[in-house]
């Protein structure tokens, strides 16, 4: 089963190139998901806080102006399908490639032990400049993480990107990443 780029051009039409900003079109969409695979009883899969400490806070706008990350977050979402566990991490990007600079060591070695545990790991991979979305197996961007730390290879152009494994905005699920658990379960099972 293929899944085909989406035709309306959703993802693009939400695109956000301010730099505070990035990785929050794209998680917006997969939270709006989220809730329709929860309304649905399809998976369970909440986003992860990241835990930051304030420093400066202004008083009249109640806002805080200054914070500093208690520790190092894992990944983006965790929850369950259908049983199953999983786990990913959100990279949204302008350019040609995704730079393994922006998977961090601790992210890949949460991964690597969640899938130990038998869960399932991976990352979406949102082009924002196509418009696209790529669903990336753990084990795939294992072998690319891998590489580069043996002084390979620094990032994954988007040539490289498993064209079977873009994401749709299908049935109202505007990123719809069941899917792409399901093909890998059945090449798991084959």
């Amino acid at each position: 089963m293929r899944t085909k780029a989406n035709s309306g051009g959703i993802f693009k039409m939400h695109s956000r190139n301010i730099r505070g900003l990035r990785g929050n079109t794209l998680e917006e969409m997969i939270n709006y998901t989220n809730n329709l695979y929860r309304e649905k009883k399809l998976a369970l899969v909440q986003k992860i806080p990241t835990s930051i400490t304030p420093v400066e806070f202004n008083s009249k706008t109640k806002i805080i102006t200054k914070a500093f990350f208690e520790q190092k977050s894992t990944v983006d979402y965790i929850g369950v399908v259908q049983g199953i566990p999983v786990c990913f991490d959100v990279k949204e990007i302008s350019k040609k490639s995704l730079p393994l600079q922006n998977v961090h060591d601790h992210q890949i070695f949460f991964m690597k032990a969640f899938e130990e545990q038998r869960g399932i790991a991976f990352i979406l991979v949102y082009f924002s400049s196509r418009g696209e979305v790529f669903y990336m197996p753990f084990k795939k961007l294992y072998e690319y993480y891998s590489i580069s730390k043996k002084g390979g290879r620094k990032s994954i152009p988007y040539d490289e990107f498993d064209k079977s494994l873009i994401v749709a905005n299908k049935n109202g699920f505007l990123v719809h990443y069941l899917e792409q658990i399901k093909m890998a379960l059945e090449g798991e099972n084959a």
